[in-house]
């Protein structure tokens, strides 16, 4: 039976990822920076913000390891995926108790959003271009 190698990912896709990553931490960043909210509210978000990027590449990789038959602990699987869980319903309690502009709620939601996607694909893509340079079959 022939093995397929792993390809690495396009330097495109790779930079879409990063650019992504980038945009909506920093949009994020920004967004609090210029709000009128207290200290302890935009350190709240920033915190939410960071937990989100940890627990969804912990996700990610929890979830790859299996389909890779690399043994992962059901409590870790748990435990990653209650906390990006987790992340989502703070977001959202936040927002929807917070005293801002539906426009600044949804922009808070939507940077948030970019940033665990990106943070899944550039996890992801690092991945790839670690294993394609080993040479491990898939």
């Amino acid at each position: 039976m022939e093995q397929k190698q792993l390809q690495p990912p396009s330097a495109a896709f790779i930079a879409a990822s990063w650019s992504a990553l980038l945009i909506g931490i920093i949009a994020f960043i920004i967004g609090l920076w210029n709000s009128n909210m207290q200290l302890n509210e935009k350190g709240y978000y920033f915190t939410v913000l960071m937990f989100g990027l940890f627990s969804s590449i912990s996700v990610q990789k929890a979830v790859r390891d299996q389909l890779e038959d690399i043994p992962v602990t059901n409590l870790y699987y748990g435990i990653a995926w209650f906390s990006f869980i987790l992340t989502i319903v703070l977001l959202t309690v936040g927002l929807w108790n917070a005293e801002l502009e539906k426009s600044e709620k949804g922009f808070y939601a939507m940077s948030f959003v970019l940033s665990l996607f990106a943070a899944v694909a550039v996890q992801k893509n690092t991945r790839d271009v670690r294993a394609s340079k080993t040479n491990e079959p898939l």
